[in-house]
């Protein structure tokens, strides 16, 4: 696979989520969802702005010289790349935070897909997640082992001090297990067109994870519970492609608007399972 095709895929999985709707909380078209401080604008100029991040993540695995015991390395690069991309990302949005969630992690699959194809495997989900694994074999460890109370800490470390929560970190040196075992399948087995799938999709995911950005909102982990049995109705209803199940996840949003929560962390997998989904030739 050329780098142009990775990199042009990890752009569309960006632009296909802010795209879909409605979603519970979440920017999209139709509504800025939980967000004061953010439109569907901000995030196409967010996604405009990463292009050459993602080119870059790209070149790193096609270039890497080390072999599979070495590629914690190249996760530390690229992590100096994203760095840079925030500022990037930062700059395209005043200072609003869209997609510092996707530039870890999608910039991770970027990679290891690029690293993939230079070593003469074939392209596929397992490979590719094979290479995530070894490249972030310490990251829980190396990031939150040491963490200390009275140093500023982002929200993930937070949460991981005061829930044990290894959010996306955990989720990430695992192989993304949401994305495999939850966000995929519902993508390969949905109908209708790709807003209806990709909804389905989105609530797939949040019914099964521990979304970071829902528990920071609502100061509790409990929320996650309650959003989940949401998420059961929604599918009990018939799911995007039922007047029933439409107007339910409507209302749903309404909700989140009203209680100022917001479904962050499922759609940075959302986006991970897109670009998978791209990948495999199921979108």
């Amino acid at each position: 696979m050329k780098s142009k095709i990775i990199v042009e895929y990890a752009q569309k999985a960006l632009l296909y989520e802010v795209s879909v709707n409605p979603k519970p909380g979440l920017v999209d078209p139709i509504s800025n969802g939980a967000h004061q401080d953010m439109d569907v604008f901000t995030f196409i100029n967010s996604s405009v702005s990463l292009y050459s991040y993602f080119e870059a993540a790209s070149d790193l695995g096609l270039t890497f010289k080390g072999n599979e015991n070495d590629l914690p390395k190249l996760f530390q690069t690229l992590r100096k790349q994203g760095q840079l991309a925030e500022s990037t990302m930062f700059t395209a949005t005043n200072g609003v935070n869209t997609h510092k969630g996707a530039i870890f992690s999608l910039g991770i699959l970027v990679c290891a897909t690029a690293y993939v194809s230079q070593h003469a495997r074939t392209i596929n989900i397992t490979n590719i997640i094979d290479v995530v694994k070894r490249m972030l074999a310490n990251l829980v460890n190396d990031d939150l082992a040491n963490l200390k109370p009275n140093k500023p800490l982002t929200a993930g470390q937070q949460q991981y001090l005061k829930y044990g929560k290894t959010g996306i970190r955990g989720e990430a040196q695992a192989g993304f297990p949401t994305v495999l075992q939850f966000g995929l399948p519902m993508l390969r087995k949905s109908s209708g067109t790709i807003n209806q799938r990709l909804l389905d999709t989105l609530m797939k995911i949040a019914q099964n994870t521990q979304d970071s950005n829902l528990i920071k909102r609502a100061h509790t982990p409990s929320i996650t519970v309650w959003f989940s049995s949401k998420c059961q109705r929604y599918f009990e209803l018939g799911g995007s492609k039922t007047a029933m199940g439409y107007q339910y996840l409507q209302s749903l949003d309404k909700i989140l608007i009203a209680k100022n929560l917001s479904l962050g962390g499922s759609a940075d997998l959302l986006i991970l399972t897109i670009y998978l989904g791209l990948v495999e030739d199921i979108l």
